[in-house]
């Protein structure tokens, strides 16, 4: 795989994956903290607070979705060793 691909690969994950990860979490934090939903419809504003137990969750499941661009990074941009051919005998010097 060349370099660029790995680049290209890691540049998708972070926008698909590290982008929302980082939304979750600020919300996740939110809930888990107690801070309530307001939404509004019509002139209508509705309040609910949800569990902390939630705001967990998404704490948890954004971590691993900002853990996924940093693997993919690791994986396709690590400098591989060269693979040595040991069927080839090579006589002393």
């Amino acid at each position: 795989m060349s370099r660029n691909v790995g680049i290209g690969l890691t540049i998708f994950t972070v926008l698909c994956c590290a982008c929302p990860g980082l939304v979750m979490c600020v919300f996740g934090g939110m809930i888990g903290a107690g801070v309530p939903l307001t939404t509004s419809l019509n002139d209508v504003s509705t309040s609910q607070t949800l569990p902390a137990s939630y705001g967990i969750g998404l704490i948890c499941l954004s971590i691993v979705l900002i853990l996924i661009p940093i693997i993919v990074g690791f994986v396709t941009l690590r400098n591989k060793k060269p693979v040595v051919d040991e069927s080839v005998v090579v006589p002393p010097a």
